[in-house]
């Protein structure tokens, strides 16, 4: 019984060592390949604003999902070191291409986001910038309920990909300005003493 035991345990330490192994070995591959996993782009702010996006907005999820784990999405301007004002958030979706019987064959999809990103005082880091993806996508009657679910991906993709951008252009604004430092409560501002008055002397 102590030898089975003995053999299943040996079995089970080969078993994760080679799973280790393959682990390693596929992440070594991927490298060589030229492959690496995408992290979220870092930013010196630990505070940031979402205004002017609808109610709910699949863009302004898409930029949260964006941010690095080390920047929250604050309520109010106030509470936060940077504002991200959407100018324009919408989504176009044309015909492409169709039959001579006018069947659609092909949607075109168009993701636009305009924005500009300031201070809570309203001091500018970035000016107005637009930003779009454009996708191409097939489409069938008769697998309308495939297709829609191909168009809601791909829309995912695009915002992802566009909310990656707008993080990297951040990035880089605040590289040009330092972030402000945190207001400081009520409570820590020192009261100036007045000098005692001559008579007092």
């Amino acid at each position: 019984m102590a030898t089975l035991r003995a053999h299943s345990l040996a079995r089970g330490r080969r078993a994760a060592l080679g799973i280790g192994l393959c682990g390693v070995a596929a992440s070594s591959l991927l490298a060589a390949c030229g492959f690496t996993l995408r992290m979220p782009t870092e930013l010196p702010y630990t505070r940031i604003a979402l205004v002017g996006f609808a109610r709910p907005s699949p863009m302004a999820d898409a930029v949260r999902l964006a941010l690095p784990a080390s920047t929250r999405v604050v309520d109010a301007p106030a509470q936060s070191e940077v504002v991200l004002q959407a100018l324009d958030d919408h989504l176009d979706r044309t015909v492409a291409a169709s039959t001579t019987a006018g069947q659609v064959r092909e949607f075109r999809l168009r993701v636009v986001l305009k924005f500009r990103l300031t201070r809570p005082d309203g001091q500018a880091l970035l000016a107005d910038t637009e930003l779009e993806q454009t996708r191409d996508l097939s489409y069938s009657e008769t697998a309308a309920l495939a297709k829609q679910t191909e168009e809601a991906m791909l829309l995912r993709e695009m915002r992802a990909d566009l909310a990656r951008q707008l993080v990297r252009m951040i990035s880089v604004a605040s590289q040009n300005q330092p972030p402000q430092p945190p207001a400081r409560p009520a409570s820590e501002v020192p009261v100036p003493t007045l000098a005692p008055s001559a008579a007092a002397r």
